[in-house]
């Protein structure tokens, strides 16, 4: 995932950078509102979250937030040392997905990121009302939990379903290992990677799309749109 971030202390930014990057994140560092503004010009479809320091040289950052939102829909996560109540309902007003207080726990901010992004579909997935998700050949009913390729119905069983859900709602993006086994298994990473393994071979076989999964050394997973 491509994640813009808007902050003026460089020393801050590189070790934040640092941190994003081992987790598979591509990051463009913007200094100021203005270069933030021009990282979303004409369009930030390929920003897959905004991370924005409040604290910054030349503009307001509820300013620039409030400026990203008239131009994208692109989430945007506010981080600020502004822990008060009437801050954050500020924020959020101006259209932030959500508000990180500084100092943060690396780990919550990491979850934090893939919970906005999960909430907007990228538009290489369409999304019809009736909530169906569709990848070039694969069609993803969620009510029905039904999967098909090419027309044809392919059994799955729970959490193969409920994997291959996670990945297609954000396809191209890296699932951590850690998030996956969180979110589609309710548990930690302890004990549980085999299991995950297995369930990644599995859909790959089912599907009969070997590609369709690709495994991300030392990360995770991501769903390849390309594949159909």
């Amino acid at each position: 995932m491509r994640l813009l971030l808007v902050e003026d202390d460089n020393h801050v930014a590189a070790a934040l950078s640092a941190v994003l990057a081992r987790h598979g994140f591509d990051v463009t560092h913007a200094r100021s509102g203005e270069e933030a503004l021009q990282a979303l010009v004409p369009e930030a479809d390929g920003f897959g979250v905004v991370l924005l320091d409040l604290g910054l040289p030349d503009q307001d950052g509820y300013e620039v937030c409030g400026k990203i939102r008239k131009r994208t829909s692109t989430p945007v996560i506010m981080v600020t040392a502004r822990s008060d109540v009437r801050s954050r309902i500020h924020g959020l007003n101006l259209g932030a997905d959500d508000y990180v207080v500084k100092p943060y726990d690396t780990g919550e901010l990491l979850a934090r990121i893939h919970a906005v992004s999960r909430r907007s579909v990228q538009d290489d997935t369409a999304v019809s009302g009736e909530g169906v998700l569709r990848l070039g050949s694969v069609r993803i009913e969620l009510p029905t939990r039904q999967v098909s390729v090419d027309g044809a119905v392919v059994q799955l069983t729970r959490k193969e379903f409920d994997l291959l859900a996670l990945l297609a709602q954000r396809p191209g993006v890296v699932f951590r290992r850690e998030q996956i086994i969180s979110e589609v298994w309710r548990t930690s990473w302890e004990g549980t990677g085999r299991t995950l393994e297995v369930h990644v071979a599995s859909l790959r076989s089912k599907l009969r799309m070997p590609a369709l999964i690709e495994t991300v050394r030392g990360v995770g997973y991501r769903l390849v749109t390309s594949t159909s």
